[in-house]
């Protein structure tokens, strides 16, 4: 982490500001666990502090400390314009383009004379931000807030909510420290969390141990519908939107879907392609192991990005078509695939 940067980052959070913490669209365990562990440390040192997200979250992060404080743009699009005016210093978390913020929020923004500070994991960043605390080799945006705090001496700062909040983003990108993302430093930092009261196996439960019968049965159809093709070492699953909906389908309720792919042995892709009718697309998500980098083949081909060991795309095509292309693909990674363990 550059000195300079965080010298940068102290300077502007010295004194009390009016202060937002933005995190991305369909935000997750690290948006949601990253903003609100930044605000809650924010709040301590006395700025006022808002959080907002561009849409709801799924519901087993409802028991996050204060996300019933966030602001949603897509219920409260004037109010959070006014908040964007009002402000004098923007963080954006866990993402790097306004892209990822939805045409209409991502407008407001554009529009802001506010001092923006970046802090994200993610590969290529954009230039929007004054302060850009960007490192793609950590596995999540909430190891980073911790190393912000970390390297600004302010770890007194880090309270039981704080520290429930960063575990839980850690914890949710790493896959529960399975990722090859997790390093020694990921266990130092969430040993931290632990001694500052973070309840470890009380956050699993909570965030994955709560799921619905409606889930569960969407579980059912999707390794029903689970496609193995041992010549690619490739894996993946589809979900068509009668499926969801015949499942009383909820934001969320398809989370880690994917990585059951991703169990089988010998499996190196893993992928999770859903039909989504309200935006005219397949939603798809990748997983990897090894060095298989599947940043690259959803950038590539699949007008996405992400991780190399975890990256999500779109099709404009159908759910066939968009299955079709993705198996005819897997062709020319053959050999890449079958390297990779």
């Amino acid at each position: 982490m550059q000195k300079d940067n965080i010298q940068a980052l102290g300077k502007l959070i010295a004194t009390p500001k009016n202060v937002l913490v933005i995190g991305h669209k369909n935000p997750d365990g690290d948006a949601i666990g990253s903003c609100m562990g930044w605000a809650l440390f924010l709040r301590s040192l006395g700025h006022q502090v808002e959080v907002i997200m561009p849409n709801d979250y799924p519901d087993f992060l409802t028991w996050v400390p204060a996300q019933e404080e966030i602001v949603l743009f897509s219920e409260n699009p004037d109010s959070v314009q006014k908040s964007v005016s009002d402000s004098d210093l923007i963080f954006t978390l866990d993402f790097n383009h306004f892209s990822r913020l939805g045409e209409d929020f991502a407008r407001v923004l554009k529009s802001s004379d506010s001092t923006f500070v970046m802090i994200d994991h993610h590969e290529q960043p954009d230039d929007y931000a004054e302060v850009c605390i960007s490192h793609p080799e950590y596995g999540s945006t909430a190891e980073l807030v911790f190393e912000c705090i970390f390297h600004l001496d302010m770890l007194d700062k880090i309270n039981k909510e704080v520290a429930s909040c960063l575990y839980l983003g850690i914890m949710t990108d790493t896959g529960s420290f399975k990722f090859p993302s997790t390093t020694a430093r990921t266990h130092e930092i969430a040993s931290v969390l632990i001694t500052k009261g973070a309840k470890s196996s009380e956050i699993q439960q909570k965030t994955f141990d709560s799921s619905s019968y409606h889930r569960l049965k969407l579980l059912g159809q999707a390794m029903q519908n689970l496609k193995y093709l041992p010549e690619y070492s490739t894996a993946y699953i589809h979900l068509s939107q009668d499926e969801m909906d015949k499942n009383n389908f909820q934001k969320g309720d398809t989370e880690g879907f994917v990585n059951y792919g991703l169990s089988i042995k010998g499996v190196v892709l893993a992928a999770i392609f859903k039909e989504d009718k309200n935006q005219n697309i397949i939603k798809i998500s990748f997983r990897s192991k090894g060095n298989f980098d599947v940043n690259k083949l959803a950038r590539t081909h699949f007008h996405g990005g992400g991780h190399i060991n975890a990256a999500g795309g779109r099709s404009d095509l159908s759910l066939k078509e968009t299955m079709e292309k993705f198996v005819h693909l897997l062709d020319a990674y053959k050999t890449e695939l079958n390297a990779a363990l």
